[in-house]
This record gives C-alpha cells, sequence and structure tokens, in this order.
C-alpha cells in the first residue's frame, strides 16, 4: 500500500510519439467526420474532448451527439494499427523508464497516469515502448473523465483510495508533466507538481507558472527520485547558491536570496531570469 500517489503525464513527459500522434489524429478525424483535418488545435496539456471540439469547430465540422466517441474509438484503433510506426518514429524519453522502475521498488509509491489521453490510448502509448509494466491504470485519470484537467487530480485521487483504502492528501499526490497546463492542473487540484522541461515550454515558463521544483529531464533518476520522495539535496543546492553568490560578487552585486527550487538545484530569482535552457527541436506535442 503506498502512501504517495504518483500521477504521470505521458506525452512528451515520458514519451514522444515523433508525429505519429498527429497522423493517427489526422486519420481518425477523417474517418468520422468525413472531413480532412486541415488545421490543427493546440494540444499541450489539454484534454481530448476539448481538442476535439476545437478541432471540430476550426475545420468547420458541425458537433453531432456521439462523434467524439466514435472519434475515440477510431484513435485508439489507430494507435494499434501504427504500433510499428510508433515503435519506429516515436520514443520513450531519456531516463524515463529508469525513473519508473526506480520508483517501482519503492514500496510508498504507487504510480499511474494523469493525462488528456483517453486510457485505451494511453495504455498503447506506454505499451509501445515497454513503459506500461509499471503504472496502474485503474487508478488513473483520462480526458474523458472532465473538460477540465486539474478535476482528474480528484478523481485519480478517488480511484485511488478505493483501491487501496487510503486517503492521499496533496502533499502525498504528485502529479510529474511537461507543461503550464500539467502545473496549472496540480495547483488547482491539490498536488505537488514536477515539472520537467521536455516539452514545448522551458523551465523558466514552468517555473513562472507556479512550479516549484523543475526538472531538465528524467535523465538523472534520483533527482527524480529524491523529488518524489520530497528528500532534500542539499549538497548540490549549496554548490549552485556558491557558484551564483560568486557571480553576483562578480558583477558588483549583493548575495543573491530567496532561492527556488528549479531543475535539480535551487536557483535565485535573478538566476532564473537569466536562464537559458538548450533548446532541442521538439515535435509538437501529442
Amino acid at each position: 500500500m503506498g502512501s504517495r500517489l504518483l500521477l504521470w503525464d505521458i506525452d512528451h513527459t515520458l514519451i514522444d510519439s515523433g508525429g505519429v500522434g498527429r497522423l493517427v489524429y489526422g486519420e481518425a478525424f477523417a474517418k468520422v467526420t468525413g472531413h480532412p483535418l486541415d488545421k490543427m488545435p493546440e494540444l499541450p496539456g489539454r484534454t481530448e474532448p476539448v481538442i476535439f471540439r476545437e478541432a471540430l469547430r476550426i475545420n468547420g465540422v458541425e458537433e453531432r451527439e456521439g462523434v467524439y466517441q466514435q472519434f475515440a474509438a477510431e484513435q485508439a484503433q489507430g494507435y494499434e494499427d501504427h504500433l510499428d510506426d510508433l515503435r519506429r518514429e516515436g520514443r520513450a524519453l531519456p531516463g524515463a523508464a529508469e525513473a519508473l522502475r526506480a520508483l517501482a521498488e519503492h514500496a510508498d509509491v504507487v504510480q499511474s497516469v494523469l493525462t488528456g489521453n483517453t486510457r485505451r490510448s494511453a495504455a498503447i502509448k506506454l505499451r509501445a515502448f515497454d513503459l506500461d509494466k509499471w503504472v496502474d491504470f485503474e487508478i488513473g485519470a483520462y480526458g474523458t473523465d472532465d473538460d477540465a484537467r486539474a478535476n482528474l487530480v480528484g478523481i485519480a485521487r478517488q480511484r485511488a483510495k478505493k483501491a487501496h483504502v487510503q486517503d492521499y492528501e496533496p502533499g502525498q499526490t504528485i502529479l510529474i508533466g511537461d507543461t503550464i497546463n500539467d502545473v496549472a492542473a496540480a495547483l488547482g487540484g491539490g498536488a505537488r507538481i514536477i515539472a520537467v522541461a521536455t516539452g514545448k515550454e522551458t523551465a523558466k515558463d514552468l517555473a513562472a507558472a507556479g512550479a516549484d521544483t523543475v526538472l531538465a529531464d528524467l535523465a538523472d533518476t534520483s533527482a527524480v527520485v529524491a523529488a518524489v520522495l520530497g528528500v532534500p539535496r542539499p549538497e548540490q543546492s549549496k554548490q549552485r547558491l556558491d557558484l551564483e553568490a560568486a557571480r553576483a560578487r562578480a558583477a558588483g552585486g549583493g548575495v543573491p536570496s530567496s532561492p527556488v527550487r528549479l531543475g535539480r538545484l535551487k536557483l535565485t530569482a535573478d538566476a532564473r531570469a537569466r536562464y537559458r535552457p538548450r533548446r532541442e527541436n521538439r515535435p509538437v506535442r501529442h
């Protein structure tokens, strides 16, 4: 029985579909509406029903009863049909498997997902990269549960409570995601947020949105585990603060104050303003 409920976002947190998600979406949209997907809505951090309704609107398609349910079924089937493409073009992000495996070794951590995907699509995406074995999909929360991502936190918490006969308080519920919407969902739903700058938004964006813990990626397994367990890493914090203090003195300023957790170390507000993470060529999230 775990005392911590860990909820993973999927796209651009654990995996990158390599463009296959967009392909599947377009095929399913055309099949159920009879119209091509000429325009694609913004995807990051939104739930599938919300994205689909906007896709209908911007492509000039009238919504009819039951069309989303048809779309969701076709989309999931599309991922099954394109499973080989997903494995070939997509990937598990660096450190994802290692982090899931390491956290599974902690008896006090229960892992599931909080995602805008449908449950079936979520399971297929993680199965494609052999990440599903560490996740309990029964207690997760999905885009079809509620349009508002913040409400998914409470839904997952209630499912976990029923399954494990245990309450998961805000400090015991942790969300890991890569978008500002993930940060807002955690803050609005009463969960701790660990943001990873592996998607469209930068570490600076995520920190500004309210994430007090921002990791560059999942590559440092010990940093991920420490963040989930709430274990401080004082030696790293001190090293970074000493560096910032030295820089401030060299520039003729005072010693920085009021550090906040950003990345794997503590940075000051001034340091965050100067922080420019390495940008990579990242596909659109889906």
